[in-house]
């Protein structure tokens, strides 16, 4: 069977020595040691072009057949974030008051979390991340299978939130649910479903971070080795 893509030469990756690739991973490392998730952000503006220039970042991202199933839905306008705040508060009361589990609940006291969402207005940016569970030809309509949606979109994401620490901004991501507001305050189409909410701006000049949330599972607890 013949490939339908046209492939080319690969222009390769840059060699490094051994002393090199290892000084790079540990600066990427402590690059990213240095993320954390922030719920107290300030009103100072964010250039439009840092937070396009990461969500094409995040389009890089690897995916099922490349059918690249994403959409960045970019919302800095104070009234449709306004919208939002309201809608997303509606289904947070409802999980603290009742629908989350006593366990869940008691997961999230140290972080503190309560159904008011003041970030949501206050940051200059939500980027809402909406899974395409299939695309439409935009000449006859027919649609397109995706596949390894959920995977894809989450690498997308990743990407996306690492884009924009490496740039300098505090992210949040916020996941009410359910989140089916969202297409319709944002006018998606049916097919996309909303997966989550990054948030992203730069943090108060009194923010603050969980101590104890700080601490991540060492190398031992989070991988296994075969050599």
């Amino acid at each position: 069977m013949s490939a339908l893509f046209k492939f080319v030469p690969f222009a390769g990756l840059p060699e490094y020595s051994p002393t090199e690739m290892q000084r790079r991973a540990e600066a990427f490392k402590e690059l990213m040691d240095g993320r954390r998730t922030i719920r107290d952000f300030c009103s100072k503006p964010v250039d439009r072009a840092v937070i396009e220039t990461a969500v094409a970042t995040a389009g890089l991202a690897p995916s099922g057949a490349n059918k690249q199933p994403w959409h960045f839905a970019v919302v800095s306008n104070p009234e449709m974030k306004r919208k939002i705040r309201e809608a997303a508060e509606i289904e947070e009361r409802e999980f603290y008051s009742g629908k989350a589990s006593e366990q869940w609940l008691k997961d999230l006291e140290p972080l503190g979390t309560d159904p008011h969402k003041p970030f949501l207005e206050i940051a200059p940016y939500l980027i809402v991340v909406f899974q395409q569970n299939y695309d439409l030809d935009p000449e006859t309509g027919d649609k397109i299978k995706h596949y390894y949606i959920q995977e894809s979109v989450g690498l997308a994401c990743g990407f996306l939130i690492t884009a924009l620490h490496n740039a300098g901004l505090a992210t949040l991501t916020h996941t009410p649910s359910p989140m089916g507001f969202l297409r319709e305050l944002l006018g998606r189409p049916k097919h996309e479903k909303p997966v989550m909410i990054i948030v992203t701006g730069h943090p108060a000049e009194d923010a603050t971070v969980p101590l104890e949330a700080l601490n991540k599972k060492d190398l031992e607890r989070t991988s296994s080795w075969f050599e």
